[in-house]
């Protein structure tokens, strides 16, 4: 579908008519997988949130079943506002703390290890993250960096070689596929179907750990773009508290947003860029709606692409040698 018009309106949904539409989905493909509920991963932001407040006006909150999973990076805030959205709506929820589980797996020794490789006095007790420079920047290659605060208040800042950043990547998707685990763990004994809760930015620009967070049986809001989600979640009375919290990763112990990480604008304007790409809309046009110049829209066209390229291998069935 090619279109040369572009306004911000076009991305407003009825959000009645979708709220009918995707929990009329939920229940036909729980018939179609012969799975009594579904089981959602509760992280106190808004993908989840509204993942799971689809899932209770789909099929009652007593066939929803919350999961917390705290560990020893996570926000606070995340376990308190997962309890807050599983109050509202009545969900039942159980508390997995996966600490314990991933230490036993060395997720923070071996992400420790790497890190050391950059800070040479890199120790457990200081808080660290992930950022990406901006994708406006004058620099011709982003690399990604690390930045870590030591117990006085001291923060580092340096680049991460390829193999540090592999390796601390490696090590930190311990905890997006631990949680799958036992999301599918309750999903199984309660013969229910787990909710995945990515958006359509995430989806479509690989923001996922394979056999992690990517894995589910149902993805509700997979076709969404994040501000459409924000339209479900005022229309279902998601929290407002949620509502106003920044999108964040929750993975590394100092508060990171995912525009700093992965996506390197706004998502009001993530949004609009991948609309207009998916619909062959001039860069002019996105440049006038969203604010942006002509060569920044340019420049997320084309890192929409690249990413695009780069999440073949997240979406990628196992290959086999002949079809079965």
């Amino acid at each position: 579908m090619t279109t040369t018009t572009f306004t911000l309106d076009q991305l407003t949904l009825d959000a009645a008519a979708e709220t009918a539409r995707i929990t009329g989905a939920i229940r036909r493909q729980l018939r179609q997988l012969k799975r009594k509920g579904v089981v959602v991963g509760l992280s106190g932001g808004i993908d989840s949130s509204v993942t799971a407040a689809l899932s209770v006006e789909a099929l009652g909150a007593d066939r929803v079943l919350g999961l917390l999973m705290p560990e020893r990076d996570g926000s606070s805030e995340s376990r308190r506002l997962g309890e807050m959205l599983a109050e509202r709506y009545g969900i039942p929820w159980t508390v997995e703390n996966i600490a314990p589980t991933l230490e036993a797996l060395g997720c923070y020794r071996k992400r420790d290890e790497a890190l050391g490789r950059v800070f040479p006095d890199f120790q457990s007790d200081w808080r660290w993250k992930i950022v990406l420079p901006s994708l406006f920047g004058d620099v011709p290659y982003r690399i990604f960096e690390a930045v870590a605060v030591d117990p006085e208040g001291n923060e580092h800042r340096r680049r991460m070689p390829l193999d540090v950043y592999q390796e601390v990547v490696a090590a930190t998707n311990f905890k997006q596929r631990v949680r799958k685990m036992l999301e599918f763990y309750h999903a199984d004994r309660l013969r229910y179907a787990v909710a995945g809760t990515p958006n359509r930015l995430e989806h479509d620009q690989g923001f996922f750990v394979k056999n992690g967070d990517g894995s589910a049986d149902i993805k509700p809001i997979a076709h969404l773009l994040k501000g459409q989600v924000y339209q479900l979640a005022e229309h279902l009375d998601v929290p407002e508290e949620i509502r106003r919290r920044p999108p964040t990763t929750d993975t590394y112990s100092l508060e990171q947003t995912q525009e700093e990480f992965f996506f390197s604008l706004p998502y009001e304007q993530m949004d609009a860029c991948l609309w207009g790409r998916d619909r062959g809309v001039p860069e002019t046009r996105i440049a006038t709606a969203t604010g942006l110049s002509l060569e920044q829209v340019e420049r997320v066209y084309a890192d929409i692409d690249a990413k695009r390229r780069a999440a073949e291998y997240l979406h990628a069935r196992p290959l086999m040698v002949e079809t079965v």
